[in-house]
């Protein structure tokens, strides 16, 4: 099977980028701000770029079946605002890729989370990237869920590419020419978030390596 996914809260379906990766030997998936992937392809890896964001890969080693979703801050959004923005929140990115693997045949006390992320890319006087690390690590407490690994803080953007079927993950640093401006970019977009009112999965904030 493909990856699976549901449609945003506005009834459109999230983008979804497949190449294929000569390196993994594997169709690769883009995984943008506000949106998840659900699969249970062995032959499907999902990419994704994080600075203050953060990924939850989360797998049920008997259903084999995995996805990830990528987050931009911890707080639950108000009830006000686009529905499709809420998913850029890590309670509703949670919430929505644990009912969707639950939908598909996985077991909450199966499911084993790796979360990634949470560097501080932007100098400022609230640290979004640390926010976002103990809010996941919270969260994952709080519904007892399995926590099978943690990469999270540090100053350098990552990119984490992620196989569902099998619940490998594999992170590496993004060379420091590669963070030119993406602190400058997630500042802004961060600012600019209520007014440009983007749909899911229409953004991705780190260039390529």
């Amino acid at each position: 099977m493909s990856a699976f996914y549901r449609p945003a809260a506005n009834g459109r379906r999230p983008r979804v980028d497949g190449f294929v990766n000569p390196e993994f030997r594997a169709r690769a998936w883009k995984v943008y701000l506000g949106q998840h992937l659900v699969s249970d392809d062995k032959d499907v890896m999902m990419v994704t770029t994080l600075g203050s964001c953060v990924a939850a890969c989360i797998h049920d080693p008997v259903a084999r079946i995995g996805g990830m979703n990528l987050f931009l801050l911890p707080e639950n959004p108000s009830r006000e605002g686009p529905a499709d923005a809420a998913a850029r929140y890590g309670g509703v990115a949670m919430e929505r890729l644990i009912n969707d693997l639950l939908a598909r045949g996985a077991r909450r006390e199966r499911m084993v989370a790796k979360v990634f992320g949470g560097a501080r890319v932007i100098e400022s006087r609230y640290d979004i990237g640390l926010a976002n690390a103990r809010f996941v690590i919270d969260y994952i407490s709080k519904e007892s869920l399995t926590l099978g690994g943690v990469d999270l803080g540090g100053a350098a953007a990552r990119r984490v590419h992620y196989f569902p079927a099998s619940g490998k993950a594999i992170r590496r640093l993004l060379r420091p020419e590669a963070m030119q401006g993406a602190g400058r970019r997630e500042k802004l977009y961060r600012e600019g978030l209520a007014a440009r009112g983007v749909g899911e999965g229409e953004i991705e904030l780190f260039e390529e390596e």
